[in-house]
């Protein structure tokens, strides 16, 4: 394992991969995207997995079929009962676990990760045991027809007041290949989480997004599929979340971090007749980590964020996600000076500039997750396009189901959320135009030690918004100036 998760991961229980099982490696000297296409165009089709390096667990002990007491006070098992204590709740984390919370898990039987200690277990995540999927396919529910399949699922995302926020578990089939089994167990599964919008942070109206890769058991239950979450290293989250892979009971329901106790979510699940599509996204997906634990890849939230590295991995390996352009390259470049004028800071131009320019899907999660849906049934309906590579090739031979997931907010103190934004302008929209009205969490910086930083790390390519600079630095020094000498030169020759 690489010293920067280590560096990253050491005060958290993380699980490794077992001696002799291949773990994934990277490339030097160049960036994390032209080193998952270069090692996809080597790797044979069908190889076996990469192992990650690590996947955070946060808890090393589990209970499984367990239940609230009524008061909240003890786990209760088949074996007997535990004092039950929450996990310490982070400092910076504005809302948590509470009455409500508990009155919402005494309903069912969970999982829980955490630490034995003698009697009792300090719980770090809560997990629904009636969460299912499969192993009989859920309900089927058509795709209308009439709509495209990005409007169609968008409904779908909506149908629920917030989202879905406080609305039931469901799983519905969407589309099945003729003749596919309805028998799913055992199935792999690739599937693409977008978490809604917050109801307590106005920078969260866009959601967060995903990639999940496991398999289908005979039971349905889903608390171990690895989901691959991507998240700045460089700040110190107020829900102590760190960018890893990790299991999908802990993304969701761990008391701190798990964003199902922030904001609602949806999944796209593909039910695959072989693993190898997951195994060749999970490899790569595992290479992309150590290239951004040791930061040759930085977050950067409007072109380097949780959707486009995600993105960017998927066409990387040959899956030609449809795009949908900037939101407006026209109004970034020209609304840049405005911006830094109002503002009085050129970073915020920056900032305003990158989110106008950069393409949709890889920087709205919603945006992707409609266009990935629509190209699943494109890619189960029919062949592969004969621009599209290994992934797609491997996604229209062994799809046979596309599946949709709806999971609630667990509640607790905090706000409901909603569905997330699907445009820049919605996503504006969104946010109270007085600056004393918005909901902002600040969190402090956490630098990456320059002891960390390996020799081989290559310069980051220019973003978008440093030409902008460049040009309307020029424009300034050079341009401006020139318009009103020739100006001046002008009112002298009609003053002759």
């Amino acid at each position: 394992m690489i010293r920067q998760a280590l560096w990253y991961f050491r005060d958290e229980k993380i699980a490794v991969p077992v001696p002799g099982h291949p773990v994934t490696g990277f490339a030097t000297g160049v960036h994390a995207t032209d080193d998952v296409r270069q090692w996809a165009e080597a790797r044979a089709p069908g190889a076996a997995i990469d192992y990650p390096p690590l996947v955070w667990v946060a808890g090393p002990d589990i209970v499984r079929n367990a239940t609230l007491s009524p008061d909240g006070s003890r786990l209760v098992t088949h074996e007997g009962s535990l004092k039950f204590h929450p996990t310490a709740k982070i400092p910076l984390n504005r809302a948590y676990f509470d009455l409500s919370s508990i009155a919402f898990f005494r309903q069912r039987t969970m999982t829980v990760r955490g630490t034995r200690t003698g009697d009792g277990i300090i719980a770090r995540t809560l997990w629904p045991e009636d969460f299912r999927f499969g192993g009989d396919a859920p309900p089927a529910r058509a795709v209308p027809a009439s709509v495209t399949p990005s409007e169609a699922l968008r409904s779908l995302m909506r149908e629920e007041p917030r989202g879905g926020a406080q609305s039931p578990y469901i799983a519905s089939t969407l589309w099945q290949k003729p003749g596919a089994p309805r028998e799913w167990a055992g199935r792999p599964i690739l599937a693409f989480m977008v978490n809604g919008a917050q109801g307590d942070d106005d920078e969260a109206h866009g959601g967060h997004f995903a990639l999940v890769t496991g398999r289908v058991h005979p039971d349905g239950q889903i608390g171990d599929w690895l989901v691959d979450n991507f998240y700045s290293l460089d700040v110190e989250s107020e829900k102590g979340i760190l960018a890893s892979p990790l299991p999908l009971d802990n993304y969701l329901g761990d008391l701190n971090s798990g964003q199902g106790w922030y904001r609602p979510s949806c999944m796209v699940v593909a039910v695959l007749k072989d693993d190898r599509a997951a195994a060749l996204v999970q490899s790569a997906l595992n290479r992309v980590y150590n290239q951004f634990w040791r930061h040759q890849l930085v977050y950067y939230h409007p072109n380097e964020n949780c959707t486009s590295i995600s993105i960017d991995t998927l066409r990387a390996l040959g899956w030609s996600i449809p795009m949908r352009g900037a939101t407006s390259r026209t109004l970034a470049w020209l609304g840049f000076p405005f911006v830094a004028l109002k503002e009085l800071s050129v970073g915020k131009a920056k900032l305003a500039f990158d989110y106008l320019h950069t393409e949709q899907t890889r920087l709205m999660p919603a945006a992707a997750l409609e266009e990935i849906f629509g190209s699943l049934l494109a890619l189960g309906n029919g062949p592969a396009e004969s621009g599209d590579g290994m992934l797609a090739q491997m996604l229209s031979e062994d799809l046979e189901a596309v599946a949709f997931v709806r999971f609630p907010q667990f509640p607790s103190s905090r706000a409901f959320g909603g569905a997330p934004a699907v445009t820049t302008w919605e996503y504006r929209a969104l946010i109270p135009n007085d600056p004393a009205h918005q909901q902002i969490v600040p969190v402090p910086p956490r630098p990456f030690p320059e002891a960390l930083r390996d020799p081989d790390l290559i310069r980051p390519a220019w973003r978008p918004s440093d030409y902008a600079v460049l040009v309307w630095g020029l424009l300034t020094v050079v341009g401006i100036p020139f318009v009103l000498w020739r100006l001046w030169k002008r009112r002298q020759m009609r003053g002759r």
